[in-house]
């Protein structure tokens, strides 16, 4: 999102955030990019009555012409999509970042409804397009697949010798890096199942999350706790990828993962899953390798291969530079994004 506000075209486009208050990470970076900030109340059960109004006559304060929402299951947002449907904004889009599935029967009405407040899906990756086709109910002329998109830098970023070191102890053993929320998705326990096979390299899980506790659990009961190493949320994720020889990313569950891109945006090899989101960046054997998920001893495997033959890491690590170059760019995605507007604005659209 703070991709998308840095990069809309002012003279076309004037953002303003809307958001609950919850968290003020993502506003005070938005109001750094000088983009205005709104705070309301989320629209839930208890206050819908109350609070669908007030949202609904805020964005008629702002006169806006697009309501651009960004949702992390299918039916997120959707009281949100009804105000703007119901303030008469000219046209609503929402990004669909994560497909989680099994929303059940009784979300039938809940879907129907979401679909009708929305002029065009955005879904991050083919996958997650698919889904809001076939599960979800969305037409298909209602869908546009805009993958997520990230800056890349001019010049790699440095390692950090002392940081490396901390890592490597005195064996000098290469890293393997993991950037991630520390939840059951990103399948960290198959990491560290895979790290008992890897007995040579340091495993370092840059993210926080609900999973830390048990993952240091598993990580002492293993053996391997000298050479796994927590550092919590992390801002200096360029300096992190400078000074790892691999990236591992073995989720379960991805929309269109950014920390892949990072990871190929500084030329690091890249060790991921092969699941959709993830397939749609990754292509094995030439831009990175793919694995299936939950599975340690081909995950250990592919890890032990990549670190064995440095000739090979340096080139899936070009090789990846050059393809989020090319397709996953920020500016590649703030194009199709306008576009979309641009579509949505257009009389009769969707005919």
């Amino acid at each position: 999102m703070l991709t998308l506000l840095s990069g809309l075209n002012r003279a076309e486009w004037q953002p303003v955030l809307f958001h609950n208050g919850r968290d003020r990470r993502l506003p005070d970076a938005a109001e750094q990019l000088k983009v205005p900030t709104m705070t309301l109340p989320p629209i839930d059960r208890t206050s819908f009555w109350r609070a669908l109004p007030e949202f609904s006559k805020a964005l008629r304060k702002v006169d806006a012409a697009v309501f651009h929402a960004h949702l992390n299951w299918p039916l997120a947002c959707r009281h949100e999509l009804l105000a703007a449907r119901l303030a008469r904004i000219p046209a609503n889009v929402a990004t669909s970042h994560l497909y989680a599935g099994g929303l059940g029967n009784d979300t039938h009405l809940k879907r129907k409804l979401q679909v009708w407040t929305v002029d065009r899906y955005m879904a991050v990756s083919e996958g997650i397009g698919s889904q809001l086709v076939s599960d979800f109910g969305a037409p298909s002329a209602k869908v546009t697949v805009i993958p997520n998109g990230i800056v890349i830098p001019a010049q790699a970023s440095p390692p950090d010798a002392a940081l490396r070191a901390s890592w490597q102890g005195a064996s000098n053993r290469p890293v393997v890096l993991a950037l991630a929320t520390l939840d059951a998705r990103k399948g960290l326990d198959c990491l560290l199942t895979a790290a008992c096979k890897v007995p040579n390299a340091a495993f370092v899980l840059a993210g926080d999350g609900p999973m830390r506790e048990s993952l240091a659990q598993q990580a002492i009961a293993t053996g391997i706790a000298d050479r796994v190493f927590f550092l919590g949320h992390r801002t200096d994720i360029p300096s992190l990828l400078a000074s790892c020889d691999l990236f591992v990313l073995p989720s379960l569950q991805e929309g269109l993962p950014l920390s892949v891109l990072e990871a190929m945006a500084a030329s690091k090899p890249v060790i991921a899953s092969r699941i959709p989101g993830t397939e749609d960046i990754v292509e094995h054997g030439i831009s990175g390798v793919l694995v299936p998920p939950s599975d340690p001893d081909a995950l250990a495997l592919a890890i032990t291969q990549a670190l064995t033959d440095g000739g090979r890491r340096a080139q899936l690590g070009a090789n990846g530079y050059q393809r989020v170059t090319r397709h996953f760019s920020a500016d590649s995605m703030v194009l199709k994004v306008s576009d979309v507007y641009r579509q949505v604005l257009t009389p009769n659209h969707g005919n």
